[in-house]
């Protein structure tokens, strides 16, 4: 069903397609909804767009609620963000927007708290860490729609072909089998994609494992910390000078690439999500999935959050269509249409009970393990209005700690002071 688009079908921070459905971006009139979503998957291909799921999903609405219609329009992740900034701006701000980020518009003050749209019961049913994710303040006004969380995949027929006994719990562990495959011919032993497309996922992951992360416990960034210095430096001797992640220099090596070449079983070890264990396993790759490999430096018992992904519904108070949305919230929260949208793109439903009693009776093994990392996930700092730009500077520049003539202090210094701008800004 997913075929190829499956490696591009997205959160809010994956690889963006091209394409948009709907209509224009005017203020609601009437009693019509205006929706603004993202792609999730292909807009040319039934099988995998979204617009299949928006047309079930808004004409069952409108026939439980006559005289409320919606109009959705689509429009692909890269531009979205813009997109829906310019229609706030210009006075023309959708009613509910589906996309990856929403606290630079509860900053402005164009966003309805939760508790406004929410049965008491419906707020309090959201995964908690997911919860904490969108809310600024004390105020919940992210809705958590969709969500994903990232563990170590591996190849296990290029395990067995390298001799590798049992997955690796350390980074002694990870450094030892990236080596027995390399000296197989694997061409990319752990593939480390630093590249430009979604290089803080992989950063937070890695700096997660050694009790690093990018905020201290009292929230703020800590980006050049004294664990992130030391996970890169680790990095950059162990992993990437060795040749044990493969051919592409990291900070050039894409997400999309990476999940390209384990499709292709060029790849050993990598962090990945759901749908892609499904498409290797579709392809008769056998996926094994673990925890990401801690530090050495951890102490026994430790163990680091993985890294947690969410996409999120706001909603604008511009055009003052409160009931309205609130009664649209309500209908697409319920557990089945909830699911049926996360089904379609192997993603995990926000909700509590939608997560434990998904239609069709229940999650497999593989989302399962993936839900249960989520309960305990990390997500990034989505809550700060700043993290948009800083998130932009670690995509671009995390990469450069571990070429060959990067100094992973240095660099993680010159991410912090460019934080520390934009937040001040």
């Amino acid at each position: 069903m997913f075929g190829t688009t499956a490696t591009t079908v997205v959160l809010g921070l994956l690889m963006p397609l091209s394409g948009c459905g709907g209509s224009g971006d005017g203020a609601g009139d009437g009693g019509t909804l205006r929706l603004v979503a993202a792609e999730y998957g292909d807009s040319d291909s039934p099988a995998t767009g979204s617009k299949p799921y928006w047309d079930k999903m808004t004409a069952d609405f409108t026939k439980a609620n006559p005289g409320i219609k919606v109009d959705v329009k689509l429009l692909p992740w890269a531009d979205i963000d813009r997109e829906v900034s310019r229609m706030v701006k210009a006075g023309k701000a959708p009613d509910v927007a589906l996309m990856g980020s929403y606290s630079d518009f509860a900053a402005q003050g164009q966003l309805y708290p939760a508790d406004e749209l929410l049965s008491v019961t419906a707020e309090a049913n959201f995964l908690q860490p997911l919860a904490d994710a969108g809310t600024v303040g004390n105020t919940l006004y992210g809705l958590p729609f969709v969500a994903s969380s990232r563990l170590l995949f591996y190849n296990q027929a290029l395990f067995t072909k390298a001799g590798i006994k049992e997955p690796p719990k350390t980074w002694s562990d990870l450094k030892a089998a990236a080596k027995a495959l390399k000296d197989k011919g694997v061409a990319y032993p752990y593939a480390l994609p630093l590249g430009p497309e979604e290089a803080h996922a992989e950063a937070m992951i890695w700096e997660l494992s050694n009790g690093g992360g990018y905020a201290d416990s009292a929230g703020n960034y800590a980006l050049a910390s004294e664990q992130n210095i030391k996970t890169w430096s680790w990095v950059k001797e162990h992993m990437v000078a060795t040749g044990y992640t493969g051919p592409t220099p990291p900070s050039k090596l894409n997400r999309a690439d990476a999940f390209a070449a384990f499709l292709r079983g060029e790849v050993g070890m990598l962090n990945g999500y759901p749908s892609l264990a499904y498409e290797a396993r579709g392809k008769g790759i056998g996926v094994g999935t673990i925890a990401m490999p801690v530090s050495d430096n951890l102490g026994v018992g430790e163990n680091p959050p993985a890294v947690g992904v969410a996409d999120w519904m706001m909603a604008f108070k511009q055009n003052g269509k409160r009931a309205e949305i609130a009664k649209f919230l309500e209908f697409i929260y319920q557990d089945k249409n909830l699911t049926e949208f996360a089904n379609r793109y192997r993603l995990l439903p926000s909700t509590v009970t939608a997560s434990r009693t998904p239609a069709g009776g229940g999650l497999d093994k593989n989302d399962q393990q993936f839900l249960d990392a989520l309960r305990g996930a990390q997500l990034y700092p989505v809550n700060d209005p700043a993290w948009l730009t800083v998130s932009d500077t670690i995509k671009r520049n995390i990469g450069r700690a571990v070429e060959p003539t990067g100094d992973p202090k240095a660099v993680l210094e010159d991410i912090a002071a460019q934080a520390k701008a934009a937040k001040n800004h």
